[in-house]
């Protein structure tokens, strides 16, 4: 293999906490893509079994430590930052990549080069039940992302200028920096590009973020959107008692 095959093409990042039941999943699903990557495990100072998964696979990582930190989006800018890769993606520990997802993603944005980023579909899947269905994922709009966020975090992928660009995720943020980091690449650079595939899967759990903090995660979205779009959408006032305080009740 040539040195310049051997380079990385893409840079991946692995933010985990207390996730080790997930973490291999992860980790597998990035090492059977078919591009070269380099891979970050960013873990905030796990107390399960974390540890022991990531030394497992220590030998093929870039890189990984574990002690407590900023948060999600301190870790995810503290990895890409490690890397020299000129496409970068972050993949939550306890969500997985599907075979050959990453190759679509990275054939997408180098033919796209003006966009700053491309997104595919996710399918989510329920680990109580094992049930299966399509995230909503749709073409870019800037009026339907005002509407809801329409970009899927695992099935994407960004330019590495353009994630420098922008300064990365929002550390200040903790449920929605996706949300806003595909707001400040569209404002900054144009329009993202949707890759009409499906590449990456959600695992939906009780323990994860959504699920838990639901108040703040929709009060946090609505945020973004006046800071970004200037106003809020009737729609997310007319959303809230169901997404905020039935879901809450009846999970």
């Amino acid at each position: 293999m040539s040195a310049e095959a051997a380079l990385p093409l893409v840079t991946v990042v692995v933010p985990s906490f207390n996730q080790g039941r997930f973490l291999d999943d992860a980790l597998r699903s990035i090492f059977e893509q078919d591009v070269p990557v380099e891979v970050f495990v960013l873990d905030g100072g796990s107390t399960d079994e974390s540890a022991r998964v990531i030394r497992e696979w220590a030998p093929r990582l870039a890189g990984w430590r574990s002690r407590k930190d900023e948060g999600q989006a301190a870790a995810i800018n503290e990895g890409v930052a490690l890397g020299r890769a000129p496409f970068v993606c972050w993949l939550n520990s306890d969500d997985w990549l599907l075979p050959g997802g990453l190759r679509k993603l990275v054939d997408a944005l180098q033919a796209q080069p003006g966009t700053p980023a491309v997104y595919g579909r996710a399918w989510n899947v329920v680990e109580a039940s094992g049930k299966r269905s399509a995230v909503w994922v749709e073409p870019f709009s800037e009026r339907r992302m005002a509407v809801r966020c329409i970009v899927s975090q695992p099935a994407s992928l960004v330019r590495r200028t353009a994630w420098e660009a922008v300064g990365g995720v929002d550390g200040r943020l903790h449920m929605a920096m996706d949300y806003d980091l595909w707001w400040r690449l569209y404002r900054s650079i144009g329009a993202l590009v949707f890759l009409d595939d499906y590449v990456a899967v959600n695992r939906e759990h009780a323990a994860t973020k959504t699920k838990t903090m639901r108040r703040r995660h929709y009060r946090e979205a609505m945020a973004v959107v006046r800071r970004h779009y200037g106003r809020v959408p009737i729609k997310w006032w007319l959303a809230q008692p169901y997404s905020v305080w039935f879901k809450t009740i009846f999970p």
